[in-house]
């Protein structure tokens, strides 16, 4: 990914093609441009029929500027910056704001590489080294014509499935989802899909902007020291299994196993995607809180309806109401 600084200012990241997508899409179009090359020079000299060696070079030389310059600028100026080389390969010719290229820009493309970057022995080699040695991978064309050729079409990458972070299994379970809609969680899904594949800047830029969109609209708010991804990857997670279990009429899982944050539960080798699901809950544990959610049951000696139970003495002796006399009304 690269910056790049539209006209209204504002900073956006792009994919810059390589070396090797470029290569691929110069091999296409030069062996189209053989072929065009050859069937032109064959119709002209059908047509013209020079009687002197002056009048056929004359012509051989007008019928390859007319390919080697005319196809690439017109390509490029009719089908906003795409050649057929460059279409198969999904790459696309941009100014350096982002915006699209114009005539000028291809013509000062074309010249050059016709001229420089490819006549006789030379071939594209100092096209290759430009490209080699320029933080944009640009070639000389696009030094002198400032252009830039992006990556437009992107390879499905295999993304892993959002899971439940462990240290927020227990916290997930108290979050009130109802105001997340469709096109955030959409958006979370998306981020944390491709989170991978974006620099570190936009990635704490896009996680930062959805982490906050996401506080704005669900309670209670995480932890602290909470990481971005895992914050983002609880909220998502803990809302796909509602979903489900909605979909499947099925009530939610109480799991008095499942323990509170803990100060110190994130270290600073916490990295998305490395965590593994939590383990199974240990059943001699206690619900920490007095009371479970409505339509669960509760263990055997760990509910409030058992004296001994620790669940009992967290509600303290001061908060319960004192039964007094009956006072008749007057």
């Amino acid at each position: 990914m690269s910056q790049f600084i539209t006209g209204e200012a504002v900073t956006i990241d792009l994919r810059v093609a390589r070396l090797g997508s470029r290569l691929i899409a110069g091999i296409v179009d030069f062996s189209l441009q053989l072929i065009t090359l050859m069937i032109m020079a064959w119709v002209a000299f059908r047509i013209v029929v020079p009687d002197n060696d002056a009048l056929a070079a004359t012509v051989y030389l007008l019928v390859v500027i007319t390919v080697l310059v005319g196809y690439p600028v017109t390509a490029e100026t009719v089908w906003k910056g795409r050649t057929l080389g460059k279409a198969a390969m999904g790459l696309r010719v941009v100014r350096d704001d982002g915006g699209p290229i114009r005539f000028r820009h291809a013509l000062v493309r074309g010249l050059i590489g016709a001229v420089v970057e490819r006549p006789g022995a030379l071939l594209g080699i100092p096209a290759v080294i430009s490209m080699l040695i320029s933080e944009k991978s640009r070639r000389l064309g696009d030094l002198l014509a400032g252009t830039v050729v992006l990556q437009e079409r992107i390879p499905r990458g295999t993304s892993a499935p959002v899971t439940m972070p462990p240290q927020l299994a227990y916290w997930a379970t108290t979050l009130d989802l109802s105001s997340v809609e469709d096109t955030l969680a959409l958006a979370i899904r998306q981020f944390l899909g491709r989170v991978q594949d974006l620099s570190p800047a936009a990635r704490e830029r896009i996680g930062s902007q959805l982490a906050a969109s996401v506080r704005a609209v669900v309670t209670p708010p995480p932890p602290p020291d909470t990481p971005g991804w895992a914050y983002l990857s609880a909220v998502l997670a803990e809302r796909t299994a509602r979903a489900r279990r909605r979909f499947a009429d099925a009530p939610a899982p109480w799991q008095p196993g499942a323990a509170p944050w803990q100060p110190g539960a994130w270290n600073s080798g916490s990295q998305h995607p490395g965590y593994q699901r939590p383990t199974a809950p240990d059943p001699l544990r206690p619900y920490p809180y007095p009371y479970p959610p409505d339509g669960q049951q509760v263990p055997p000696g760990q509910g409030p309806e058992d004296p001994a139970s620790p669940a009992t003495r967290l509600i303290e002796p001061a908060d319960k109401p004192v039964p007094g006399p009956f006072v008749p009304p007057a």
